[in-house]
């Protein structure tokens, strides 16, 4: 068989070929039973240590829900695809050498200027673009934070509920978890300052999964108590652009007088989690360190995508894709509220003035949320109990087995209350009576 490695010329010797054949550049696998039997029976490979429980994310697939009342998705539909798409070639025309060469690890200049631009009017703050660290969403940032603060035995106080995807990162990296409850008016700073905990994480703007927002009055306690006991907060506004009530509450970091917030923002729900862009913003005091962690983990953010943002931002497209954006989803709140009270009269519901999903806290006479859940699901119609959500139950507070979450920013009105009917005539099966008789 010839392989190429010798050349044969006309009326001449043999020689060896002074070029490799092209095949030659790719190594050849061997049948699956050859690897096998060459694999020493002894070896042992090095102990693995990770131990964190796996993230609950749902994606998009053909099962037999069809009306999936998942939080914080994004709507499909409003993803302003024809903007981005002008904004895609005209970065790509004046591309250069950006796309062949590593960029800031902290991120594109014109991104980090365009967010804290942004950050002014919308959440009461403006950074210098030199505290913004550009990250793959908000558990890129948990985990820069991690490895800044926690070793083992790390105190670290948190919601109580929370998103499991922030206590799990802490547990990895070796934290104790100080759970504190929360009511109508955020966590409770009583029970907060009496933990050990120097470290502290909050969803203050529309907290998770409860949808409270942190009162001014508690706000501006917990940034008094972090700047005499040097405590950080880790300020986590996943959805902070969404406020369906008049004006939002400031953001914690634009009270911070200390540097005491650690401030974590993300795109994930305003365009879309498949652009993997997020931000950090930083106390001064520890950008060297937080930017070699980056470094050390990915060395940045894809240059295309943070260059087509900043250009989405920079030309105005952003505010009003959030203007158009905040209106779809307060209709469909607003169509969740009125299909839950015409079917089931006066709904306990919170957090109704923001973000993207609500929770509804159930009456006594319905069935627990888990067994709710399992009904609905049988019917196509997908709500979520503590249980079954990307939270963090710890087990003892009033929304274990008496709430579902409810997202409506992804359904349409017709969807939303299709599955509210069908969870209604589950309720009214059960009973025998009229919804609204029962509750």
């Amino acid at each position: 068989m010839n392989e190429g490695y010798l050349k044969a010329r006309p009326a001449g010797h043999t020689y060896v070929n002074d070029e490799i054949p092209h095949d030659m550049h790719f190594s050849k696998m061997l049948p699956a039973k050859v690897v096998g039997e060459q694999i020493d029976p002894s070896f042992q490979p090095p102990t693995v240590t990770f131990h964190g429980p796996e993230l609950k994310v749902v994606t998009r697939n053909a099962s037999k829900i069809k009306i999936d009342f998942w939080a914080t998705r994004s709507n499909p539909e409003s993803f302003p695809i024809k903007i981005w798409r002008r904004s895609v070639g005209k970065v790509i025309w004046r591309a250069a050498n950006a796309l062949t060469e590593y960029g800031d690890p902290s991120g594109l200049r014109q991104l980090r200027e365009a967010i804290a631009e942004h950050l002014g009017p919308a959440r009461g703050f403006r950074p210098d673009p030199d505290q913004i660290i550009i990250v793959h969403g908000v558990q890129e940032g948990l985990n820069i934070i991690a490895r800044l603060f926690i070793r083992e035995g790390t105190r670290v106080a948190t919601e109580s509920p929370c998103f499991q995807g922030a206590t799990s990162v802490f547990e990895i990296y070796g934290a104790k978890l100080d759970p504190v409850p929360v009511d109508e008016n955020g966590i409770q700073v009583e029970r907060l300052f009496n933990t050990p905990a120097r470290l502290v994480y909050l969803t203050p703007s529309h907290q998770f999964p409860t949808g409270y927002s942190l009162s001014l009055k508690r706000r501006l306690q917990i940034i008094g108590w972090a700047g005499e006991v040097g405590a950080i907060l880790i300020e986590d506004d996943y959805n902070g652009d969404f406020s369906h009530e008049g004006s939002p509450i400031m953001a914690l970091a634009g009270l911070d007088k200390c540097g005491s917030v650690m401030y974590l923002g993300t795109f994930s729900k305003s365009l879309g989690p498949g652009l993997r862009i997020g931000y950090m913003v930083v106390p001064k005091f520890l950008i060297g360190r937080a930017i070699a962690i980056k470094r050390l983990l990915d060395t940045g953010n894809s240059w295309l995508d943070q260059a087509v943002l900043a250009d989405f931002m920079q030309n105005g497209s952003y505010t009003q894709h959030l203007r158009r954006v905040r209106q779809n989803y307060r209709s469909r709140r607003d169509c969740l509220v009125d299909s839950l009270r015409s079917q089931f009269g006066d709904v306990h519901l919170s957090g109704l003035s923001g973000g993207m999903h609500l929770m509804w806290h159930l009456p006594s006479t319905f069935p627990n949320a888990a067994v709710l859940e399992q009904m609905a699901r049988a019917r196509g119609v997908a709500v979520y109990s503590l249980g079954s959500a990307p939270v963090r139950d710890f087990g003892y507070g009033p929304y274990s087995e008496r709430a579902l979450i409810l997202g409506y920013s992804s359904l349409n009105e017709r969807g939303i209350s299709e599955g509210i009917r069908i969870i209604a005539e589950i309720i009214q099966s059960l009973n025998g009576t009229a919804c609204a008789d029962a509750v």
